[in-house]
């Protein structure tokens, strides 16, 4: 019978399996196991692996990730983080905002910069202690977020305006994923995790013309290096599974935003492992356990081919997704028809939240409303609330901006009156205007003039 680890390895090697690996994504939400908030297990070594040794007993996972912070390289390029106790940071400056030059290879990310020292050092702790029955995940933030990060919102324009410019930020960011890949596996790390999310946010074209080269370059690379990798993309990336199964990757995951049934028939034309989708907040943060095991059980029996299949959460997990609610997914998948049994009368309650909408039809002035996860933790929900921002400082008061986080129980229920479907979206005066893809400053702008009385 296989371990874990081996199981997991099964399902990347796109070989046939009885049983489906699951693969619980708790970055800063390690911490809340062990009463330690996420700057502390983000920066502290010591922290971080009692948290990480108390998500591999807990939650029994096939692999885990050591870190999920996408920012560690940023952090190291010059980028200044903004820090919260129950998330990992985001990214407050951008030192390219304000020039066009690459920056030399010079300032790659090497073994002894920023966090590295504590992050590679915690990597092979958890090789020795779990190494040998769960697959560890090493997480490297993608080329294009990487990219973003430098350069900030400009490098949606950029994309128009100065092609070569992007391709060529673009592999500089490539040459750091490599370094971080060498770095990675050195240190013990089966599957490298390749977390791109504003891969979501372009179109499939832009895909195909910027990513195409620098990703299947980069899953080449760590295949060379011995080691599985995981494109890795938050948001509605539907228009974009097929081009990056192109890339080449071992498998691909996806978060709620994506029907998991429609792109496994993508993937599975490939023969590239899909792994996903358990939604994070509805689900597993405010849902109940018995919530959590009925999503799992319901996801597998949508899915008729469950090869190169992985049950995993659609992201990194909040911090405060209840405990017990992990638990009910890793029983649902290691043990589905006891399960399956278990919860087969159970019928879930609808929060009977209320909210008032505004009267769109007579506002004062334009009404910009912004639907995030959480634009302090999600990069791309951060790109598109920037976008919103530079709305803002242009028109001042003679417009209004809100932002509706879909981690409070409120919101959730504005988004399933308005019918918001995808995240981040932004609506002005009630009606969608950009979801998914995030607008160039004139394309904004030209849409909040359009309802200026």
């Amino acid at each position: 019978m296989q371990n874990p680890k081996e199981l997991l390895f099964s399902v990347l090697k796109h070989e046939k399996t009885d049983e489906i690996p699951w693969v619980p994504f708790a970055g800063v939400h390690a911490g809340k196991l062990v009463g330690y908030d996420a700057t502390e297990v983000l920066t502290d070594g010591d922290k971080l692996f009692k948290a990480l040794m108390e998500v591999n007993r807990l939650y029994k996972p096939s692999g885990q990730p050591v870190v999920f912070d996408l920012q560690i390289e940023a952090e190291i390029l010059g980028c200044e983080l903004v820090w919260t106790t129950d998330g990992p940071p985001s990214v407050k400056t951008h030192p390219l905002s304000e020039t066009t030059q690459i920056p030399c290879l010079c300032t790659l990310p090497g073994k002894d910069d920023g966090r590295l020292p504590m992050v590679l050092d915690v990597m092979r702790r958890m090789k020795k202690e779990v190494g040998s029955v769960t697959a560890l995940y090493g997480l490297i933030c993608g080329p294009f977020t990487l990219a973003s990060h430098l350069r900030g919102n400009d490098i949606f324009m950029d994309m128009f305006d100065d092609e070569q410019y992007v391709k060529d930020l673009l592999n500089f960011c490539l040459a750091a994923a490599k370094n971080m890949v060498d770095l990675f596996v050195e240190a013990g790390m089966d599957v490298i995790a390749v977390v791109d999310p504003l891969v979501s946010q372009i179109s499939s074209a832009h895909f195909e013309e910027f990513l195409h080269e620098p990703f299947s370059a980069l899953f080449s690379y760590i295949r060379e290096k011995g080691a599985f990798s995981s494109f890795f993309v938050c948001g509605d990336a539907t228009r974009n599974i097929e081009v990056m199964c192109k890339t080449n990757p071992d498998s691909i995951s996806v978060d709620e935003n994506v029907d998991i049934v429609a792109a496994k028939n993508i993937t599975d034309k490939y023969n590239v492992t899909i792994g996903g989708n358990i939604p994070l907040t509805t689900v597993m943060l405010h849902g109940t356990q018995q919530d959590n095991m009925k999503y799992v059980v319901d996801m597998l029996d949508r899915i008729e081919n469950k090869t190169n299949l992985i049950v995993a959460p659609g992201c990194d997990m909040p911090y405060s997704v209840p405990i017990e609610n992990t638990i009910g997914v890793a029983q649902a998948v290691l043990n589905t028809e006891d399960t399956r049994k278990m919860i087969e009368n159970y019928v879930a309650a609808d929060d009977d939240i209320d909210v008032e909408l505004p009267d769109y039809a007579n506002l004062s002035r334009p009404l910009v409303e912004v639907f995030t996860l959480d634009s302090a933790t999600c990069a791309a929900c951060t790109y598109m609330m920037g976008a919103a921002q530079k709305g803002k400082d242009h028109f001042g008061s003679n417009i209004d901006m809100v932002e509706y986080k879909f981690t409070e129980k409120e919101n959730i229920a504005r988004c399933k009156k308005m019918g918001v479907k995808n995240l981040p979206s932004i609506y002005i005066n009630g009606e969608l205007k950009f979801s998914s893809i995030i607008p160039s400053r004139e394309e904004l702008f030209a849409a909040i003039e359009s309802v200026m009385k």
